[in-house]
């Protein structure tokens, strides 16, 4: 009797296993359209604009859902965000992995990103959240810190082996041209809905990044 309950019980977590993967398989998914359906929402409308009911609609679930996932819209925002701050390092390991001179590194990345803040509603939200942050009641990622690190590491780079100017302050410069590129993100995507960001960001690097002796 005792193998035969063994053996009930052996089949029945066999059985249990594939539905708690499956449970776990649509929640991901869900989770995955949340996320997505409010990027858009946020990145179209603003954080103030945006209702949960909003994402429930456009991710074509219930508000339930909505609530399973995320105690309110401050949780979404957050999430979004880190969200965005996953993407970022992601189009930085894609142009380091080129192993490209460092100049010709600070200078394609910023151009990929442009590419990603462009087609992109993940980047285009988190963006858009980091300007709305003193709206978003919840702690927020710090703005750009990464980004700003790895440009700071390129230039230090490219300085040390003389395509920068000695007497250039690395860390003053990596700032000036964070501020330079995300500043024209913005301006590109008040006007143009940031049709013409490339362009905008090939003009920075045609003027910040000639930096040579």
């Amino acid at each position: 009797m005792s193998n035969l309950n063994s053996d009930l019980r052996t089949v029945g977590g066999a059985k249990a296993a594939p539905l708690r993967e499956l449970k776990q398989e649509r929640a991901s998914r869900t989770r995955r359209q949340l996320l997505d359906a409010a990027a858009s929402a946020f990145a179209e409308k603003g954080f103030p604009a945006v209702t949960l009911q909003d994402i429930a609609d456009r991710a074509e679930v219930t508000k339930g859902a909505v609530y399973f996932h995320f105690t309110n819209k401050e949780a979404v925002a957050v999430a979004v965000t880190e969200e965005f701050y996953r993407q970022l390092p992601a189009v930085a390991e894609s142009v380091t992995a080129r192993q490209l001179p460092p100049l010709d590194a600070v200078a394609e990345l910023l151009l990929q990103t442009a590419i990603a803040l462009r087609d992109n509603a993940v980047m285009q939200a988190g963006a858009r959240l980091q300007i709305e942050r003193n709206l978003v009641d919840a702690d927020m990622p710090t703005p750009f810190s990464e980004f700003t690190q790895l440009i700071t590491t390129l230039l230090a780079q490219a300085q040390a082996e003389g395509t920068v100017r000695p007497t250039i302050g690395i860390a003053p410069m990596a700032r000036v041209v964070v501020a330079a590129f995300f500043g024209s993100q913005h301006i590109s995507w008040v006007q143009h809905n940031r049709e013409d960001l490339t362009d905008r960001v090939q003009e920075i690097i045609d003027v910040v990044l000639p930096l040579h002796p």
